[in-house]
């Protein structure tokens, strides 16, 4: 049986070779990358929601190379911590999959047999991600809208995405655990250094939230160098700030032959009640 649920009628989805069915006679065609398309397009804002084509490129390069690494390996020692024997995840905004390939992976290597999904709102990210996570059920879908059923997931996973608090706590078991990982206050500070003429430090903030309880924050840091032009671009090409740097910081990035810059994040772990 498939995690999700039909995104029309909420009944639970069958997967076949082709297709996932519901009951209710609703069918979803699988792409040939092993994706399937459960955004309704009363929950789309655009044609093509999400990021684009560029930006997506721009993150499966630079994690390609590792920069991330560091990462990577706590969310996965995390998932074995806070996971029993056969757990049920999701990655809401899965992205490429890097962070999913990885956990099921990891979560196997430990001797346990996880059903793993991750959802994501851009069609092209969630292209990539079945082709890194074959592990993995992948659907393009909406985070305020997950197309999983009440209180079936073991452990939640949020890597920089929006936070859809109500439907988290709608999908996760009791005491099943939340991960939801967030730029560190110095996270990208040297880049913001060249960037801006008065740059800002990320705000860092602990919130409660109804339903769940805080087990704690883990900061996860590295110095990361960028050792040519073309991944100082990548870097700045998957932020936000590509959208709203002024040209005069553009054009001083630009002039960089290399840029060694921290990378830092906090990974908020909770507990639902």
């Amino acid at each position: 049986m498939s995690l999700y649920r039909c995104p029309v009628c909420g009944r639970p989805l069958v997967r076949g070779e082709r297709t996932y069915r519901c009951p209710g006679g609703h069918c979803y065609d699988i792409a040939k990358e092993g994706y399937t398309y459960l955004l309704p397009v009363n929950q789309r804002h655009s044609k093509a929601p999400g990021d684009d084509k560029a930006m997506t490129a721009a993150r499966s390069a630079f994690l390609s190379k590792g920069y991330y690494d560091f990462l990577r390996q706590a969310l996965c020692a995390l998932a074995v911590t806070y996971t029993t024997d056969a757990p049920s995840v999701l990655d809401v905004g899965c992205g490429e999959g890097y962070y999913t390939a990885a956990i099921c992976e990891a979560l196997t290597a430990a001797g346990k047999t996880p059903q793993t999904a991750g959802i994501d709102i851009s069609k092209e990210m969630v292209r990539r991600a079945a082709k890194r996570a074959k592990q993995a059920e992948l659907a393009v879908a909406s985070a305020y809208r997950l197309p999983v059923a009440d209180e079936t997931i073991d452990l939640l996973l949020d890597c920089f995405s929006p936070l859809a608090i109500d439907e988290f706590r709608r999908v996760l078991k009791p005491g099943g655990h939340f991960l939801y990982v967030v730029p560190a206050e110095e996270h990208l500070w040297e880049m913001k250094q060249v960037l801006y003429d008065r740059p800002y430090r990320n705000e860092a903030k602990e919130t409660p939230y109804d339903g769940f309880r805080y087990v704690t924050i883990r900061h996860e840091k590295s110095n990361i160098t960028l050792p040519s032009q073309e991944d100082i671009q990548t870097l700045f090409g998957m932020t936000p700030y590509c959208w709203k740097t002024p040209r005069a910081g553009k054009e001083r990035l630009a002039a960089l032959d290399t840029l060694t810059t921290t990378a830092a994040f906090d990974i908020h772990i909770f507990e639902r009640t």
